[in-house]
This record gives structure tokens, sequence and C-alpha cells, in this order.
């Protein structure tokens, strides 16, 4: 952040990375608290925040993060949707993590409210892995100011 002339506060729109490791297949990561550390390093108060998923087996959404029984019925019910024993072309044998990663999306717009994602009282940014274990699955935040 940076003073203009007039005294008015400037924002820059910056970009940062947090590093998911993952230690199953299939796995839903909490990183709401990671987005909110990046949310109050940047100093914007009021603004949106841009999550982008960096692969095409992985993917973000906003769910319940309080019951980890939620996580569990998600990734159950996308293993019915979406069925391993297919006859799936692509050769490196992960077909359905592909899928499952355009079904639930790779980004997210969320607004922000006090310096912090205005979620609703049980929501969390989850990370969705479904190619895993992986060791350094990326996220980029871009925190975008209210102009």
């Amino acid at each position: 952040m940076t003073q203009s002339a007039r005294g008015a506060q400037r924002y820059y729109i910056d970009m940062e990375l947090i590093t998911v490791t993952t230690r199953q297949r299939q796995e839903l990561v909490d990183i709401t608290a990671q987005v909110n550390a990046i949310i109050a390093a940047s100093g914007v108060t009021e603004g949106l925040c841009h999550l982008w998923c960096n692969h095409t087996t992985a993917a973000l959404t906003v769910n319940e993060n309080a019951d980890p029984d939620v996580k569990h019925d998600l990734l159950m019910a996308l293993e019915r949707i979406v069925a391993y024993d297919w006859p799936y072309r692509h050769a490196e044998g992960n077909s359905p993590a592909h899928v499952k990663s355009s079904l639930v999306g790779c980004q997210l717009n969320l607004p922000l409210a006090d310096g912090k994602l205005a979620l609703g009282t049980w929501q969390g940014v989850l990370f969705a892995e479904f190619d895993g274990p992986r060791r350094n699955r990326q996220v980029s935040v871009t925190v975008i100011p209210s102009c």
C-alpha cells in the first residue's frame, strides 16, 4: 500500500502463492487461514480475493469446514459421479482426477470485509486434491481492493 500526493491510500494488486502438500489420493485441505494471512499482509480491507488452482487434477471450493464428515461426503459423492473403472483414453491413468477438477472448478472470487474473507459461519476455502499425494500444489491468491 502507498499514499498518493493527495493523501488517499492506493493499493497495488499483487499475487502470492500458497503451497499445499497433500497426503492422500483424494482429500480436501482447508486453506482459509493461509488465504486470510495473505489478505492481512496486503493491507486491503474491502474488495475481492481471486483464487486460482494451478493444476488440472485439483480444484477449489467453498464449503463447511467445521465437520470433517462433510469433506468425506463430498469426496464420496464425487467418487460415485466419476468412476475409476470407465474406459478412459488418457494414458496417464488419472482421467477421473481431470474430470473431478473440471466439475468442481479451478477458481474462486470471494468478497473481502474487514480485512478478511467474508465467509459464512461454517464456511472455509478448500483445496480439492484428486490425484495425490503431492508435495508442491500451488494456489495463486490475488487480492483486489475496492475502488
